[in-house]
């Protein structure tokens, strides 16, 4: 029988989030083009890329609920892309450093057949510290956050970091609001504290 949640994603960040709700899920990946458009906002790239992930997933699934995120950085205009290496790292937690950095975190909530989309994006800001060259240094070879956006794990040291964190769901920053998940879902009828899923 084929999973009735699907996660259009390849991020274990998000697997691993999802898995808190205790439902079972699938995981696919969307295979959709995530370059930035020219003059693009950062908010609508989230949500347009979000959509169309979980827009490609729904295409193959009908019947299932599909779950697509996006999460895009902004650093007063510098969007700010998973790093990749210790290099970029650094350059991009250099630029950041006694700055805010604004994180949308889009997610989509859809199931193809019945042409139902709910969608949100939190919005979550990051004031960073005056860092020093040596404190991004430690921190790059410490975590090695090259594959997140931003350069950084607030679940990991990169919490030392900042000054602080703005926002409305602690789990946004790291790659999916579970309180809006959780709240979707549970209008999709797969309600997480359901006694048929413990």
């Amino acid at each position: 029988m084929p999973p009735s949640l699907i996660l259009a994603s390849t991020s274990s960040y998000r697997a691993a989030l999802l898995e808190r709700l205790g439902l079972p899920f699938g995981v696919e990946a969307p295979g959709v083009d995530e370059d930035l458009l020219a003059g693009e906002a950062p908010e609508a790239r989230a949500l347009r890329l979000a959509l169309a992930k979980a827009n490609a997933v729904a295409e193959t699934h009908p019947q299932a609920w599909v779950l697509g995120s996006d999460q895009v950085a902004d650093c007063g205009g510098l969007i700010l892309e998973k790093p990749g290496d210790a290099g970029r790292c650094r350059k991009q937690l250099a630029a950041c450093s006694g700055r805010s950095v604004t994180f949308f975190t889009a997610v989509v909530l859809m199931r193809g057949e019945s042409a139902v989309v709910n969608q949100y994006v939190d919005r979550t800001i990051v004031r960073f510290r005056s860092l020093t060259n040596a404190e991004i240094e430690r921190y790059v070879q410490h975590d090695r956050p090259f594959d997140c956006a931003g350069g950084f794990r607030c679940e990991g040291l990169g919490i030392a970091l900042f000054d602080g964190i703005d926002c409305s769901d602690p789990t946004a920053l790291i790659g999916l609001p579970l309180i809006w998940v959780s709240s979707a879902l549970r209008h999709a009828g797969l309600d997480p504290l359901a006694a048929t899923h413990s």
